[in-house]
Formats: C-alpha cells, structure tokens, sequence
C-alpha cells in the first residue's frame, strides 16, 4: 500500500489537496461446508487491539486474478481447499481515502489440508452454524465490515436462490 497527496482542480475552478491510499485489491472467501456451517477465522487486529471474527480474505499479489487470490488465500489460512467456486460481488469500502477493492467469492466442497499461514499470522479457525454466525452479527460479535457484507450477501443468496 502506498500513501498519495495530489492537487486537484475542483469543479468550481479552485484547488485542493486530495490523501488516498493506492491499496492492491483484496479477496473475501464465504466458505460454506454441506450441511451449511461456515468456515471462520478470529483473529487479532492490532491497531483496535482485540480479536475478530472474519471470512478469510486477502491481498491481491501482483498479476494474480481474483479467482487465484481467493483459491490461494483459503488454503493459506485455513488449510482448506473449495471444489466450486462463484463470485458473488465486488465493493469498494473506502472510496473517501483509498481505491481498495473487494472481490468477494462463494467457495463450496470444503476438503480439509494444511495450511501455509506466515510466520506472523496468528489466527483460529471456526466451524459455525450459518444461524449461529447471525447471530453473532446481531448481537455485535461479528462486526468486521467485509464479513458484515459477506453474512449479508450469503443470507440473500441462501433465502432468495440469488
């Protein structure tokens, strides 16, 4: 990621300073088993300095398409790989600040292996129920933005066959 400050013309004809952040694109994988429970990860995010819960996701790598992120990211963190893959959506989570973007996919047929975490990733993997992640939304347990959106799009895609 790389900080940028550029002077822009603004529509009235004035000048002003614009600060974004150039960020490589990322991946969020909804692993879904057969009987519906979810694959989850907690882990502890320093700068609020507390655990969350999340979907796997990741950085995108320099000339890696989506799909291949999402395929690697899995496996990287969890140990698991998916048999079938669909994308679901793509979001922008900060257009104030920065050009991130978010690539989220469904991943199915869930086959357990070894993972290939860094050395400095640190994170528990959880099976859980689709209604019992709901829940945890609602009642504030899960409230990281990326798998707020990815419980939500699963939710629309499980009740109305999206």
């Amino acid at each position: 990621m790389h900080v940028k400050c550029d002077r822009v013309r603004l529509p009235n004809g004035g000048e002003s300073t614009r600060e974004y952040i150039i960020h490589p694109g990322a991946v969020v994988i909804i692993p879904v088993f057969e009987n519906g429970d979810l694959l989850l990860e907690r882990q502890y995010r320093y700068p609020l300095r507390r655990d969350f819960i999340e979907l796997p996701a990741g950085k995108i790598d320099p000339g890696e398409d989506d799909l291949t992120c999402a395929k690697r990211e899995l496996e990287e963190e969890t140990g698991y790989t998916a048999a079938e893959w669909r994308e679901v959506t793509t979001i922008y989570p900060c257009i104030g600040y920065s050009d991130e973007r978010l690539a989220f996919y469904l991943a199915r047929g869930l086959t357990p292996g070894n993972h290939g975490r860094d050395p400095d990733e640190f994170l528990e993997i959880l099976r859980v129920p689709f209604g019992e992640a709901m829940d945890w939304l609602r009642s504030g347990n899960i409230c990281e933005t990326k798998t707020v959106i990815g419980l939500f799009w699963l939710e629309k895609m499980l009740n109305q066959g999206w």
